[in-house]
């Protein structure tokens, strides 16, 4: 009787144990870092990325996607709003995630810096007919004119 009660125990620990090593194969990556290694991994082709640093803005999760943007900035430039944001679709894969593609660009033709508002018009100011000086974001270095 003793054999078999201790059998009895064995097999649960080793029950309990596999349960567990199966809940660790799929751990939680919900979360901006694991994003963020996703985005490096798929972007470890580019050459300049190590002179960029890459953050993750906001993200949202949906079951098996996310949708993130992605702030790039150069390690050369502190300035605030100096960097391009970048909005990418992620799909888990296992446990990591893998970028699908980029969201509300490309085909659509959408401008990454914004809407131009009515008729096209300039983001960065009205550049003005001839001889007229462009509005130029302060501290920005003059431009001569030809």
């Amino acid at each position: 009787m003793v054999i078999m009660g201790l059998m009895k125990i064995a097999a649960g620990i080793v029950c309990a144990g596999l349960a567990v090593a199966l809940c660790g194969c799929h751990r939680d990556i919900q979360n901006p870092e694991a994003v963020r290694q996703g985005v490096l991994r798929y972007l470890a082709k580019r050459q300049d990325l190590g002179a960029m640093d890459v953050s993750i803005s906001s993200v949202s999760f949906r079951s098996d996607e996310a949708d993130a943007v992605v702030h790039f900035q150069s390690k050369s430039n502190n300035a605030r709003n100096a960097g391009l944001d970048i909005k990418y679709i992620l799909t888990r894969s296992g446990n990591e995630w893998v970028v699908k593609g980029r969201s509300g660009m490309g085909a659509s033709g959408a401008n990454p810096h914004g809407d131009m508002g009515a008729g096209g018009a300039n983001p960065h100011g009205d550049m003005g007919g001839a001889g007229a000086a462009p509005a130029l974001p302060p501290g920005h270095p003059a431009i001569p004119n030809k």
